[in-house]
């Protein structure tokens, strides 16, 4: 089916039927599933300037936001060009989150140059062959070497350093886990899913659009996953972070610097 943009150009074109809900969108709950993804970080960066914070933390945000707004584009437009514009920020998205979470216990403002280089280097490397082969499942790959790493580190964490911090770690692990399952099953059962929806009613249909699914899980994951790093550099800074929750739903953090007597 054809809308607004064209023939599909990208090499991805996932269960979700194209251009069924709009002509201007090829994918519409794949699209608007992105928001969680771009407008709480865009909150979170404003809040961790105001605060003071380090600016790999604003980093932190912005790059979940340029993420979401990727997703939006190649799932509103199908086109390859979008499509890198929402695959190759997620490498370094993920390289950023990196970074912070192996610099939590380190002096404030310090610059770690040789894990610099390294994630740099990984990231035009990635770029470089991703480019060239043009193989999402090589980006797949680097992308979960990526979030491995974050997981053994936060484990690390929340086993030896910070043992309170597991609520929150282990949430944003379980959140983000349960949404690659979900994406896993849109892929697998893609043929199952679209012959199901033909024969219910259009509301049980979009419940079962298991990509957007994966954009909601992955996006509140990450947004927590900021939030683990953040609380543990500030414990580390001598902060007193506290997670809060806006209208009684959505987690931020809050803190004060500890006064010096």
């Amino acid at each position: 089916r054809e809308g607004y943009w064209g023939p599909t150009t990208s090499t991805l074109d996932w269960c979700e039927e194209n251009y069924a809900v709009t002509w201007y969108i090829a994918e519409f709950w794949n699209t608007v599933s992105n928001l969680i993804m771009i407008i709480p970080p865009i909150f979170g960066a404003i809040q961790s300037v105001r605060d003071g914070l380090e600016k790999r933390y604003i980093a932190s945000y912005l790059a979940l936001t340029v993420v979401g707004m990727g997703s939006w584009c190649f799932h509103m437009t199908l086109k390859y060009e979008m499509q890198l514009l929402d695959e190759l920020p997620m490498i370094y998205s993920c390289c950023i989150f990196v970074y912070c979470m192996f610099e939590c216990f380190k002096m404030k403002n310090s610059v770690n140059y040789h894990l610099l280089f390294i994630l740099v280097l990984f990231s035009l490397i990635v770029t470089t062959v991703y480019l060239k082969v043009k193989e999402p499942i090589f980006h797949q790959v680097m992308y979960g070497m990526l979030v491995f790493t974050l997981v053994l580190r936060s484990i690390y964490i929340v086993t030896w350093v910070y043992p309170w911090l597991r609520g929150l770690g282990y949430t944003s692990l379980g959140i983000f886990l349960m949404g690659f399952l979900l994406w896993n099953i849109d892929n697998i059962f893609c043929d199952s899913l679209r012959n199901f929806r033909k024969k219910v009613p259009p509301i049980i249909g979009v419940a079962t659009q298991f990509h957007a699914w994966w954009h909601i899980l992955t996006g509140l994951g990450s947004y927590l996953h900021i939030l683990f790093s953040l609380y543990t550099r500030t414990l580390y800074l001598k902060y007193r972070p506290k997670v809060k929750f806006l209208f009684g739903i959505w987690p931020v953090i809050l803190f004060e610097p500890l006064r010096k007597h």
